[in-house]
């Protein structure tokens, strides 16, 4: 069979029904960060049920597993499909349906967290069952596995790939159903402010931290980091390496004593590029305090960095994205697929490195809000492209 046939024949074995079926299932189950147990373990029963290998609950974190699984077509690489469990707490508002009722509506399915990214979920586990019965002269592994903690640590996409080596993979984040090359990453960079503490009513024997802070916030807000970049990778994501004063901590609680601050931390958070270094960032915002510090000579600070998360970028002309592509374009004859990159965070900043990822799931900004919602059309398109890509990689 050529690598067309092979496409069509993966396309016409899924089960577009399950894939449905699935999304309202998933939909149902709570799965906010630090509360993905109860999922994993649905999911991992339906992998059981469908006919999957190697079916386990991975331990990562105290009732918190992955759940993981795989399809063996003999010996050859290792392709995955994979995605987080966990979401974000429900947002206010809902009207059309209930967060968690997996409800039906006009040919769309309602559900917390079903763009971020349950559906894509029930996409790949509906895609690999099809793959499993259907005849096809495929040679491999098709593992799939459900990540705890992406929001938190990423701890389970870490566990799964340092124990389970793989070739290819597909992340299924929400990517409007286009091909999404890579996303920015993320520093934290936390700024301590110092003043001189003192009561409120000794006002000028004081030095106040959170006056200080300010001076830097507003210099910091002002920043336009353009840093050298290659010329399609300032394509793609625009030339500018994003940064921002986030949460400021200044002065004492609620309901404590009366005191000027002798301390206010700033989290600058800072998003660049794939290839933006931590030292270049750095150099940033150390400009941006030395210009806080020539309007107020008592200006003193250090800088931390709090927290550190990869950008991720794979080549465009990488065998994933050739497979994506010629997946893309079995599951819609006649269109061509575009390519795309992302501000947010997926779980390739962690695992990344070590197995070469291209990024595609159902859904799209806004997400997280009230009535969120994945269009039947939308979970069948992402089912049948990631059965054709799974086929295509494995193809003998």
């Amino acid at each position: 069979m050529g690598a067309k046939a092979i496409a069509r024949a993966a396309i016409e074995s899924v089960d577009l029904d399950l894939a449905v079926d699935l999304c309202r299932e998933v939909s149902r189950i709570p799965s906010v960060l630090g509360e993905e147990g109860p999922l994993a373990e649905f999911i991992a029963g339906t992998l059981r049920h469908l006919g999957f290998d190697q079916v386990e609950l991975q331990p990562v974190l105290a009732d918190r597993p992955n759940a993981i699984g795989e399809l063996s077509f003999g010996p050859g690489r290792r392709v995955v499909l994979t995605g987080h469990l966990d979401t974000k707490p429900v947002s206010h508002g809902w009207t059309v349906a209930e967060p968690y009722s997996g409800d039906l509506v006009n040919d769309r399915v309602y559900g917390h967290g079903i763009m971020d990214m349950k559906g894509a979920l029930a996409c790949q586990i509906a895609a690999l069952a099809g793959l499993k019965d259907a005849g096809l002269p495929l040679s491999g592994t098709a593992a799939f596995a459900a990540v705890s903690d992406h929001m938190g640590d990423q701890r389970g996409s870490i566990e799964y790939f340092e124990t389970h080596p793989a070739d290819l993979c597909v992340l299924g984040e929400l990517s409007e159903s286009t091909i999404c090359l890579g996303h920015r990453g993320r520093y934290y960079f936390d700024v301590h402010v110092y003043g001189r503490s003192a009561h409120t009513c000794h006002k000028h024997d004081a030095v106040n931290a959170n006056y200080l802070a300010a001076l830097a916030v507003i210099e910091l807000d002002a920043s336009r980091l353009e840093p050298h970049l290659e010329p399609w990778v300032a394509e793609m994501f625009g030339s500018e390496t994003f940064m921002s004063p986030g949460r400021i901590y200044g002065g004492l609680p609620p309901g404590g004593p009366s005191m000027i601050p002798d301390e206010c931390v700033i989290r600058v958070d800072c998003r660049p590029q794939p290839g933006v270094s931590k030292a270049t960032v750095r150099a940033e915002i150390d400009r941006a305090l030395t210009a806080a510090a020539e309007k107020d000579p008592r200006f003193r600070a250090d800088v931390v960095l709090a927290d550190e998360k990869a950008g991720h970028l794979v080549d465009r002309d990488s065998e994933v994205v050739t497979l994506m592509t010629e997946a893309v374009r079995a599951a819609r004859p006649g269109q061509e697929p575009s390519l795309r990159v992302e501000g947010w965070l997926g779980d390739t900043s962690s695992f990344g490195p070590l197995v070469e990822t291209v990024i595609f799931g159902p859904g799209g900004e806004p997400v997280y809000a009230a009535d969120e919602n994945l269009s039947v059309e939308d979970i069948h398109d992402a089912a049948k492209v990631y059965a054709a890509f799974a086929a295509l990689a494995l193809s003998a």
